[in-house]
């Protein structure tokens, strides 16, 4: 009888562990009971949908295609402040695309750079951009540029980062300059990293408990310079239902899987990626905000010293949010297409 209750109770113990380490099923748009679908969706060959917003100059004209890849709690109706007047100036369409799991577009049970590469390209195939196109990530967006990079080189007319994130564990980075960098984050952060890397099946559990801190990850460390960006951007019609509807499948599958691929194990590091543009066919921008608080400086000028063909522009002052400044969100399109 001892030996029945004492299994009875370690099945109870196992069951109620494995319920809080589970999250819940994801929401999918279009099911029975999930978010409605309202926007243009492909279908992958895995049989994931992906849903897109084209912007800019008509797309079988345009002369620069280019793909988005937008960042963390975001998605593609991302407040992005060109005009519609600056792309047809410069003969650009925009194709910006829901990430998996984010908006409306299907979870995906393997995220990570080299998969996500690969859905931009299905994308731009369905959608026929030709045999290249440009890439544009923003903040942790970048690592499916880093993915274009490392896996679809060939594919690629240029490539654009703005306030790229970082990953402490990558290969060929001085420990030195990277724990230096980590110090930095908040300790809060430091925890998502550590156990995105070394325990990512207990990601969803430290997200949502309140036992050894709050974490939160809308809290991020903003400079004043971002504070007054994030307002105006808040004063926007109707960005609150825009941000709600980009974690609408579930927080886990949009958010928590976006931060077990950026801080997860990558097969190869960045450093280890060779110049795609050797014979100047294309170019790759990196804009650093020198105040930036979230993507470490100090990474982004090692970054561009080991990767000479990476043309670098550093910020005086500014923090992570410069795509949402209009003068240098402009900047930034001009100097990467032309």
């Amino acid at each position: 009888m001892f030996i029945e209750i004492a299994m009875a109770l370690v099945v109870i113990i196992v069951g109620f562990v494995y319920a809080f380490l589970k999250p819940p099923q994801s929401k999918i748009c279009g099911s029975l009971g999930g978010p409605l679908v309202t926007s243009p969706r492909i279908r992958l060959r895995d049989g994931r949908y992906m849903a897109y917003v084209i912007r800019g100059a008509p797309l079988e004209k345009a002369k620069h295609k280019v793909v988005v890849c937008h960042g963390f709690r975001d998605g593609k109706d991302m407040v992005f402040l060109y005009s519609q007047e600056l792309l047809e100036e410069l003969d650009a369409c925009f194709v910006i695309y829901d990430r998996p799991g984010y908006g409306e577009s299907d979870p995906s049970k393997k995220r990570g750079p080299k998969s996500e590469a690969e859905d931009v390209e299905e994308l731009a195939d369905y959608l026929q951009l030709g045999s290249r196109f440009h890439i544009m990530g923003i903040s942790m967006g970048v690592y499916v540029v880093w993915g274009c990079l490392m896996y679809l080189p060939h594919r690629l007319s240029g490539a654009t980062f703005v306030c790229a994130f970082y990953n402490y564990y990558w290969s060929g980075f001085p420990s030195d300059l990277l724990n230096m960098c980590f110090r930095k984050q908040s300790r809060e952060n430091q925890w998502v990293a550590r156990i995105s890397y070394y325990a990512p099946w207990l990601l969803y559990w430290f997200m949502t408990q309140n036992i050894m801190f709050k974490t939160n990850a809308n809290d991020l460390p903003l400079t004043d310079d971002d504070l007054e960006l994030v307002k105006k951007v808040h004063l926007s019609p109707n960005i609150i239902p825009l941000m709600e509807k980009a974690k609408q499948q579930g927080i886990y599958y949009s958010m928590h899987q976006d931060m077990l691929a950026a801080y997860g194990k990558w097969e190869r590091s960045p450093l280890d990626i060779k110049n795609p543009f050797q014979n100047n066919e294309g170019t790759v921008h990196f804009w650093q905000g020198t105040d930036d608080k979230i993507t470490p400086v100090e990474l982004s000028r090692f970054l561009a010293k080991e990767l000479p063909w990476i043309k670098y522009h550093e910020l005086p002052g500014k923090g992570h949010f410069i795509i949402h400044d209009p003068h240098l969100c402009e900047c930034i399109v001009r100097k990467s297409l032309n």
